[in-house]
C-alpha cells in the first residue's frame, strides 16, 4: 500500500498549507491554498487576527481559479512579536513593506490584495507605495482616525516631542501584561469580539480560540505596546487621506475597492461614503446586516461582491481562469 498524501484544509482555521519565511530577522506565518499557476490573491488580516481569519474564504476562492496566500503581519498570529525597537517602527509602513517583501519573495508575481480592516489599511499602503507588485486592492473595511480628522501638514517641533514623549510614556505604564491575557481568558474576549458581529458568536468556538492564541504569547503585550506608539506616532505621509491622494495623482493606479458591512459599529459606513465622495475612482460597496468583518461574517455575499468586481476591472480576469465558483 502506497501511503496517501493529505491533501490542505480548504476550510476552517488551520486551511491550507502552512510555512515560515524569515524577513528583516523575524520569522513570518503564512499560508497558501491552490494552483500554483493560477493567479495570485493575498489575503491580509485585520487587528487582533491571523491568517486563520480567513477560514471561510481560501477554499471558494482557490476554487474560482486563485492562487490564494495570507500572512501573519508582524506582531500578530504566529509570525514574531515585537517589542518598541529602533529599527523599526511598528506601524502600516513596517507592515507594507514586509507585504511587499512577500509579494517578491515568495509569491513572486503581482498580486490582488484584499484586507479586512488592519489589512486593508496594509492593502491601500502598499498599492500607494508599490503599485507596480498589485493589481488591485480591495479594503473590507478601512479603517484609519485621520479619516475623520487628518494630521495637519505642520506642527511645531515643540508639539511633535510632546507628542511623541506623553504617547510613549503612557504606553510604557500601561499594564499590559496583565490586560491582554485577563482579556484573552475570560469573556471579556467574546464581548469584545461580538461588537464586530452583527450575528451572535457565542457558539463560535473556532473564532474566540484563533484570537485568543496569539493574545496568550508571553510577548503578545509587548508587541501591543509597540504598535500602540507605532500608529499614534506615525508620519502624516503613512495616513490614509495621504496615501488616497498618492494613489489619485498616479497615471496609472491599481484599482480600488471598499467592501464596507452596513453594521460596521467599529468603522462607520459614513467613513466609506465620505472616502467614495473625495474620490470617485474608488468603489464602494456595501453588504446588509454585517459588521466589521464581511468577509467571514457573510462570506457568500463577500465572494459574489469581490470576485464580480475584480472580473469588471481587471479586464483579462476571466480568461486568467477566474471563475464564480464562490
Amino acid at each position: 500500500m502506497h501511503a496517501t498524501a493529505l491533501q490542505p484544509a480548504s476550510t476552517g482555521a488551520n486551511w491550507g498549507k502552512a510555512s515560515t519565511w524569515n524577513w528583516m530577522g523575524l520569522s513570518c506565518h503564512w499560508r497558501v491554498l491552490g494552483k500554483p499557476a493560477a493567479p495570485a490573491i493575498v489575503l491580509i488580516h485585520g487587528f487582533g487576527a491571523s491568517s486563520s481569519h480567513w477560514r471561510h474564504n481560501a477554499g471558494s476562492l482557490a476554487a474560482a481559479g486563485f492562487q490564494v496566500f495570507s500572512l501573519d503581519l508582524i506582531g500578530f498570529g504566529r509570525s514574531d512579536q515585537p517589542g518598541l525597537n529602533r529599527r523599526f517602527s511598528v506601524d502600516n509602513r513596517l507592515w507594507s513593506r514586509q507585504l511587499g517583501s512577500f509579494l517578491e519573495e515568495v509569491v513572486q508575481q503581482p498580486a490582488v490584495l484584499v484586507g479586512n480592516s488592519l489589512g486593508g489599511l496594509t492593502a491601500l499602503t502598499t498599492a500607494a507605495l508599490r503599485p507596480e507588485l498589485v493589481k488591485a486592492a480591495i479594503a473590507a473595511p478601512l479603517p484609519d482616525p485621520t479619516l475623520l480628522r487628518p494630521l495637519p501638514k505642520q506642527q511645531p517641533r515643540w508639539l511633535r516631542r510632546l507628542r511623541r514623549l506623553s504617547v510613549t510614556v503612557v504606553c510604557r505604564l500601561l499594564p499590559l501584561e496583565l490586560i491582554v491575557p485577563l482579556i484573552a481568558r475570560t469573556r471579556l474576549l467574546r464581548a469584545g469580539l461580538q461588537g464586530a458581529y452583527q450575528r451572535s458568536i457565542r457558539s463560535d468556538l473556532e473564532l474566540q480560540d484563533l484570537i485568543a492564541e496569539p493574545a496568550l504569547r508571553v510577548s503578545a503585550a509587548r508587541s501591543l505596546r509597540a504598535m500602540s506608539v507605532g500608529m499614534a506616532l506615525r508620519p502624516r505621509s503613512a495616513t490614509a487621506p495621504v496615501l488616497l491622494q498618492r494613489l489619485q495623482n498616479m497615471s496609472e493606479r491599481p484599482p480600488l475597492l471598499l467592501i464596507w458591512g452596513r453594521q460596521d459599529r467599529f468603522v462607520p459606513l459614513m467613513i466609506g461614503e465620505s472616502v467614495r465622495r473625495q474620490h470617485p475612482w474608488v468603489d464602494l460597496q456595501v453588504i446588509d446586516n454585517v459588521g466589521h468583518c464581511p468577509h467571514d461574517e457573510c462570506p457568500e455575499l463577500f465572494h459574489r461582491e469581490l470576485l464580480h468586481w475584480l472580473d469588471r476591472n481587471l479586464g483579462g480576469a476571466s480568461a486568467s481562469g477566474i471563475g464564480h465558483q464562490a
